[in-house]
């Protein structure tokens, strides 16, 4: 259930550059052909051109062949380059156009290309070579054969200093009259993208659509349709492909590099129909939103088009500012009617009165988004009795930056310097722009959005607490994901022997994550102070190649690093005798002076675990006479991801593989029953909700569920997942131990964390907020219960 695979990929990727960062290819300046201009946004999200492209430019007095020559890209920090022929003949004077990879978006094809590539080139930041060969460039280029060069953004390998970063809407070009001065920083700016091919301007660049016939004033020109029409009553509009021009108040603008490019605007003489809205987004990249702001009237022309989810107006040939006016907004009142839709209100400035309640702040530090709901947090309906997911959708809506880039810096929402919502926290004040789009990193998970006009207004509802709430009883108890313990670094791979190529470590990518990871998961485990703690996630020891030498080094390393914080010989671990194959494993960790082992650890050979994660079972009694033996046994159940294409193990409403923690959770009754193991406590991240199929089946074979019976069900939650919370992480108890159980409480540092606390280096922009303390150490909320195991009478 974690949700840091892409993080993870970005970051091993650009690890892997680091040693070119000081490289720069020692080209001399050209005497003629250049690279003009890089576009690496073709098709992508807010892109008018459906294809990257790169342009090169003759800037000598004479003619130049380019048989045998081509053009190369490569990522920021990457080695390997990708190769596109060239051909034909550059003039004095003219431009070539080299057509590259397309994306899914952009509704304007380019200039008919002179040569035609299908590279998919990064947006933002990368390296393209012309190089006078077809030979694909290693490393850094040679610079006998590389022409010219261009590094952009993040690029590790440029001429002098990078060029700037470009964007969806934006490419990297030298100036109208080039210049070569091999300085990349120098010689190229950011700006509209403008493809020009051999045939040069005018028969090179696409005509734009033709604005209405203009007049003495511009303003003097008629609108063609009210925006209510152009919106009309369903989720689409009926004027899609159509030319229009409308006129409205300016509500909102988007004016920064990675912002939506473009503007809202409302009519501010509306119709008379309630499901009609009367506000639209003008998607205008090519048009310079500073010379609007809240209030201008403006008429804008152009093309009806649909776009995550909501009508806009794109392709726009004119936006004439007409005077000012006023638009009050609208009241959203939450959570709306059963009868009532968020689309009659798409691309109207509203205002929800009250307070809402933070239910996920997982996507605010990447995209700039919060989701927050009235009457409070939202729970995962597979969780618990009477949650109804359409009366959440009601309910609930996306504060959002408006940002369409990644990492916004400075954090958006807050007071610079404020401690950053947890979910649970309140909010109020909201007022903004509401528009359907995209919530996350997936495109078809479409939201309503509000973009706020106004600061908001934060309430600590849900405090940090230092330490977890008392639970009592003589042996404590305790169960935590440490998402990801490895003290082998994800970046630099395993060694091969002992481990096989398939064996992807996980986790950290540096030496300096490590130990801030490793700081975390101590003040964790420290202020749990359990006396026997089952964990999950950690690096697998993998004791069946114990012939090579190799160590269970992680979890030896956790050990040794808490003994140093609470005290030597504090706590010991617990072999695990066959972990399974996969990265990661349970593990187990205990307090000698508290409990001892009875027997040696124990654990099956099932293949209902797919000999993968398979559970540790350790018998304990107290180090204390006259006390009760009890089992722990710590689990992973498969995973809710990855799923099948067909068969048993297809989402049913209780996410994928759920037949599989079935009969995973049948396995492990069927091993207590044979093993005969004492007083057993099964625990782990079960990767099931409390309602789901896999808990109903332990608790049909006689456990019962600590956190159920104590902790009051509004905090009865250890993930929060898209949106919502719930508990994925357990304490199953044998019926007869539950009479000693004294209290139990699922400690909140993680999953209510946003995860801008956590030690990860990588996409901080806005400033590091990391301090070595339990808060986000990992994306799952630790239990701990307290056990009474001398008490003489059972309660």
């Amino acid at each position: 259930m974690t949700r840091g695979a892409t993080a993870a990929l970005l970051a091993a990727a650009l690890a892997a550059g680091a040693a070119l960062v000081a490289a720069t290819p020692a080209s001399a300046v050209s005497p003629d052909v250049v690279i003009s201009e890089v576009y690496g946004g073709g098709g992508n999200s807010g892109a008018t051109w459906t294809h990257d492209f790169v342009e090169l430019y003759n800037l000598g007095s004479s003619p130049v062949s380019l048989a045998g020559w081509s053009v190369q890209y490569a990522s920021a920090a990457g080695t390997s380059w990708q190769v596109t022929p060239l051909s034909g003949t550059i003039a004095p004077g003219k431009r070539l156009l080299v057509q590259q990879g397309a994306g899914a978006g952009g509704t304007q094809a380019l200039p008919a290309p002179d040569v035609t590539g299908s590279i998919a080139m990064s947006a933002t930041a990368g390296k393209v070579a012309l190089v006078t060969s077809t030979t694909a460039q290693a490393g850094a280029g040679d610079p006998a054969l590389v022409k010219d060069f261009v590094g952009y953004g993040t690029a590790n390998v440029s001429e002098g200093a990078p060029a700037t970063g470009a964007s969806n809407t934006n490419s990297v070009s030298r100036a109208a009259s080039p210049a070569d001065t091999d300085n990349n920083a120098a010689d190229f700016t950011a700006g509209a993208p403008s493809p020009t091919n051999l045939a040069g301007p005018g028969g090179g660049e696409p005509t734009p659509t033709p604005s209405p016939t203009p007049t003495a004033n511009p303003c003097d020109t008629a609108v063609t349709h009210q925006i209510a029409q152009v919106q009309g009553t369903g989720a689409a509009s009926t004027l899609t492909g159509q030319q229009v021009r409308v006129e409205g108040v300016v509500t909102r603008t988007f004016t920064s590099a990675t912002a939506r490019s473009g503007f809202f605007v409302q009519d501010d003489t509306p119709d008379a129909d309630a499901a009609t809205s009367d506000g639209v987004f003008v998607f205008a990249p090519s048009f310079s939103a500073t010379a609007l702001s809240p209030g201008s009237r403006v008429k804008v022309s152009g093309t009806v088009a649909e776009f995550g989810g909501a009508t806009q107006i794109s392709t726009v040939t004119a936006v004439d500012v007409c005077g000012t006016g006023t638009v009050e907004p609208a009241t959203l009142t939450l959570p709306i009617a059963a009868s009532d839709t968020f689309e009659r209100l798409e691309g109207v400035l509203v205002k929800v009165p009250g307070k809402l309640t933070v239910s996920e702040n997982y996507w605010h530090a990447r995209y700039g988004q919060l989701l927050a709901a009235t009457g409070g947090r939202l729970f995962i309906p597979t969780d618990r009795p009477g949650v109804d997911p359409a009366a959440d959708a009601r309910r609930s809506l996306v504060i959002d930056d408006g940002s369409s880039g990644q990492n916004p810096n400075p954090m958006p929402h807050y007071p610079a310097g404020e401690q950053l919502a947890r979910s649970g926290d309140g909010v109020s004040g909201l007022v903004g722009v509401l528009n359907e789009g995209a919530y996350g990193s997936t495109s078809t998970n479409l939201k309503y959005l509000v973009h706020p006009t106004a600061a908001l207004t934060f309430t600590r509802d849900n405090a940090r607490t230092a330490a977890p709430a008392k639970v009592g009883g003589d042996v404590r108890i305790a169960s935590f994901n440490t998402l990801n313990w490895f003290t082998t670094l994800n970046a630099a791979g395993y060694p091969n022997p002992p481990y096989n190529a398939n064996f992807t470590p996980r986790g950290a990518n540096t030496a300096t994550e490590r130990d801030r990871q490793l700081a975390k998961e101590i003040a964790t485990l420290k202020a749990l102070d359990a006396d026997v703690v089952s964990l999950m996630e950690v690096e697998n020891p993998r004791p069946d190649l114990a012939a090579t030498g190799f160590k269970p080094e992680a979890l030896e390393a956790l050990v040794e690093a808490l003994n140093a914080a609470v005290g030597a010989g504090t706590y010991a671990l617990v072999t695990h005798p066959g972990p399974g194959t996969d990265a990661i494993a349970v593990a187990m960790i205990y307090k000698p002076a508290k409990v001892k082992p009875v027997g040696a650890p124990k654990t099956i050979a099932d293949q209902r675990f797919f000999n993968a994660r398979p559970p540790l079972a350790q018998t304990f009694r107290s180090a204390e006479k006259g006390s009760r033996p009890f089992t722990v046994i710590a689990n992973h159940f498969k995973s809710k991801g990855s799923c099948p294409d067909s068969g048993e193990n297809v989402d049913n409403g209780q996410g994928c593989w759920n037949a599989q923690r079935v009969l995973q959770a049948q396995a492990v009754l069927e091993m207590i029953e044979t093993l005969e193991l004492p007083n057993a406590i099964v625990a782990g991240d079960l990767n099931a909700y409390s309602e789901e199929d896999p808990i109903e089946t332990l608790e049909q074979g006689g456990l019962r569920s600590a956190s159920k019976a104590f902790v009051p069900a509004a905090s009865r939650y250890s993930y929060v997942f898209g949106g919502a919370s719930g508990e994925l992480d357990h304490l199953m108890l044998a019926h007869q131990l539950m009479k000693r159980v004294t209290g139990a409480t699922i400690w909140h540092v993680n999953a209510d964390e946003d995860v801008y606390y956590d030690y990860n280096a990588e996409f901080k922009t806005a400033g590091d907020l990391y301090k070595a303390d339990p808060y986000r150490s990992s994306d799952h909320d630790p239990l701990l219960i307290g056990l009474d195991l001398f008490g003489k009478v059972d309660r």
